[in-house]
Parts: structure tokens; sequence; C-alpha cells
């Protein structure tokens, strides 16, 4: 990946289009952001591979990240709260649990940085009628 300054930051061209970065809002996506939709995107997409393989069908996932920083410490990433809620019809939590488990030794995101961030993962299950 090559990145080029631009207008307050740094510009980078991907598969998908242009990505802008700034510690300014203004002028693109904050690092701090890429970084938990790196982890966000990383656990989601994981997850789904595990729930396929076993053939745990559902109807939506969603997966709200709260981020806590160190004011005292350059503003550092010290954790991330991951909340998975998934919707579905006739989902057992405990299976959707240990999914969520295999996901997290299996995102290279999460395990990059595991040893610095503290990473924690809740689950909420909605079960539909059919």
């Amino acid at each position: 990946m090559d990145f080029y300054l631009s207008e307050g930051g740094v510009r980078t061209q991907l598969p998908f289009g242009e990505l802008d970065i700034s510690g300014n809002e203004e002028y693109g996506y904050r690092p701090f952001q890429l970084m938990v939709a790196s982890i966000a995107g990383c656990s989601a997409s994981v997850f789904r591979k595990i729930l396929d393989k076993k053939r745990i069908e559902i109807d939506d996932l969603k997966i709200s990240a709260e981020v806590e920083r160190a004011s005292d410490q350059a503003n550092k990433i010290t954790a991330i709260q991951l909340h998975f809620v998934v919707k579905g019809v006739g989902l057992k939590k405990e299976q959707l649990e240990k999914s969520i488990e295999v996901a997290r030794k299996n995102c290279s995101m999460i395990r990059t940085i595991e040893d610095s961030v503290n990473i924690t993962e809740t689950l909420e299950v909605i079960n539909l009628s059919n």
C-alpha cells in the first residue's frame, strides 16, 4: 500500500476506492476509527464464516463497538467492547457464544492487538418467529 499527502492528511487507493485518513474528521477517517472498524469487520467476517461452516443460519448481525481511550497517553485505545446482536430463527445462545470464541482466535486483527488492548465481546440473541 502506498500513501500520499493530501489536504489535512494522507490518501491511499484501494480496490474499492480512495481512502482519506486524517486526525481531523473534516479531511478523512480518523486512524482510531479505522482500527476499530478493522477489529469489528474482521471479527464479523470470521464469525460469519464459522456460522456458515456450522450451517447456522442467521437473518441479521449487528456489531456495536464501544472504545475506551486514555487521554493521558496520547489517546491510546485501551479497550474495545464488541456487542454482537444476532437475529434468526431457532438460534442457540451457547452455539453462538462458542462461535464468537472461535472467531476471536481466528481474527488476525484481534490477535495483533490483544496483548495491548483489552477486547471483550458480549452477545444478544433475538429469536424470530417462523
